[in-house]
């Protein structure tokens, strides 16, 4: 295509952080990226895959589109899964232009009143652990009323006083609420936790907000698993919200906020590593030294914040993988976990991260576990942060699809490293087309053999070994 660009046009990005023209063209267009890509793959529209999305991108560097209409409609549509990075074979860096392309969204232009005020609340309420433990009350109360027969009533009368969109999303947003116990919603984990026997390492944890509140006992289980491997933990109690939500959503400022926070809390500590067990989490604060590059306060203590952050499975995997005589290899006893155990690779753990081979080798160490993966392992599922929310009928032919896959592994215990994940295959396994599998409804043939199939966190899994407990249950 040839270009009637003129040289004199001002680009339609603004001066802060715009996508950089090498990492531009860097892309050749080749199509590997295709089949990869979930929305592509859904849709088969060249503007909805990455290297169309590159494409406008370009043209709006050049100042021959607009950021506003189509643009952003195709930059939205995107989950920011990064299975395109994995599988770009000229090293395209996808990752960092979406990271640079969705805050000039958030900055110049204008969302709709219904939009503006959906995105706003979220972000209003999930990177706040008290305010997430204020919700969890009514969230429980809610679970238990919506099968008295007047509340359904009042709630299937709902639809018709809202517009169609906002109630697509508020009705996402109620599948996906995961069983609320306010016991956990507001239990606390101790500030240190020792090592069993000799001390092999010593780490904090980021015990993030919705996994805290909602997905309280992960946070337990890799306690314990960490403790029993030989680890000293702490667990600073004032931490606060990694920033990760907003940096996947374009919210830069409020995100690089937050980024310095965890920054100025976690680097006074002596620890050998900053460990996650959240994929979000763990990917953007990975990236800190990319994200506060020219901050020259801020660019040399992110590198080496970043530096030290690892995932629980890398962890994990590293003292495994050390020699007997350098006090390597798994050191608590486990017990046999008998059955097929799936592994669904969380986007930004095998993608962002780069974190594959390490999950699957500590769950190996598990006796009698047979591991399998699932067919179009690299598909996102539709979670993507807070997509499933705010793009709630894609999300849920993606969730269909994940669903599909792992059913024809048939599965006795499904894990992943992500609570976005967890909470977007429970809503669909067993699915149904309106997306009800978390209620117990059968799956689009009536199938409820999956319906109480355990739905973990790897390091569940591994501590109900190593504890010689019965799994937990959904």
């Amino acid at each position: 295509m040839t270009s009637t660009h003129d040289p004199a046009q001002p680009s339609a990005f603004d001066g802060v952080h715009p996508p950089e023209r090498e990492l531009l063209d860097d892309c050749v267009h080749c199509g590997f990226c295709l089949p990869t890509c979930p929305t592509y793959v859904l849709w088969g529209e060249e503007m909805d895959s990455p290297r169309g999305r590159i494409l406008l991108m370009d043209l709006a560097e050049k100042g021959d589109i607009g950021l506003d209409g189509p643009f952003t409609q195709h930059m939205d549509n995107c989950l920011g899964c990064m299975a395109c990075v994995t599988a770009c074979p000229s090293g395209v860096q996808y990752d960092k232009l979406l990271e640079s392309v969705r805050p000039q969204i958030e900055r110049n232009v204008p969302r709709n009143r219904a939009d503006k005020l959906f995105r706003d609340a979220i972000f209003a309420l999930f990177p706040y652990r008290r305010r997430l433990r204020v919700a969890a009350l009514p969230g429980a109360l809610y679970q238990k009323l919506r099968a008295v027969p007047a509340i359904r009533k009042l709630a299937e009368t709902l639809p018709g006083r809202l517009p169609a969109g906002t109630m697509r999303r508020l009705a996402a947003m109620e599948s996906l609420l995961p069983p609320v116990s306010v016991r956990e919603a507001f239990a606390t984990l101790p500030v240190h936790t020792p090592a069993v026997g000799r001390r092999r390492a010593r780490v904090a944890l980021l015990t993030g907000c919705v996994q805290d509140v909602f997905f309280h006992r992960v946070n337990e289980a890799t306690l314990r698993v960490l403790a029993a491997e030989g680890c000293d933990v702490l667990v600073p109690r004032d931490q606060q919200c990694c920033g990760a939500l907003e940096v996947h959503a374009g919210r830069e400022e409020s995100a690089l906020a937050r980024a310095r926070r965890t920054i100025a809390r976690f680097e006074t500590l002596d620890v050998d590593a900053v460990v996650t067990n959240v994929a979000g989490c763990g990917s953007s604060m990975k990236d800190y030294g990319h994200l506060l590059a020219d901050d020259p306060e801020w660019a040399a203590r992110a590198a080496a914040f970043s530096a030290r952050c690892r995932d629980v499975h890398e962890v994990l995997a590293e003292l495994y993988s050390r020699p007997e005589s350098d006090d390597g290899g798994p050191r608590a006893p486990r017990t046999p976990v008998r059955g097929r155990v799936a592994y669904h690779d969380a986007c930004h753990l095998g993608h962002a991260q780069g974190v594959r081979s390490q999950p699957r080798e500590v769950l190996r160490t598990v006796p009698e576990l047979e591991l399998v993966d699932i067919a179009e392992a690299s598909l996102c599922c539709g979670s993507a942060g807070i997509y499933n929310m705010i793009m709630p009928d894609a999300a849920a032919e993606l969730g269909e699809r994940k669903a599909g896959k792992i059913r024809d592994a048939k599965p006795d215990v499904v894990v992943t490293a992500n609570p976005g994940c967890l909470l977007q295959i429970a809503k669909y396994l067993p699915g149904s087309s309106e997306g009800s599998g978390s209620s117990g409804s059968s799956g689009p043939s009536g199938d409820t053999a999956f319906a109480d199939v355990p739905l973990l966190h790897p390091v569940q899994l591994l501590d109900a070994s190593i504890r010689g407990v019965a799994l937990p249950r959904r």
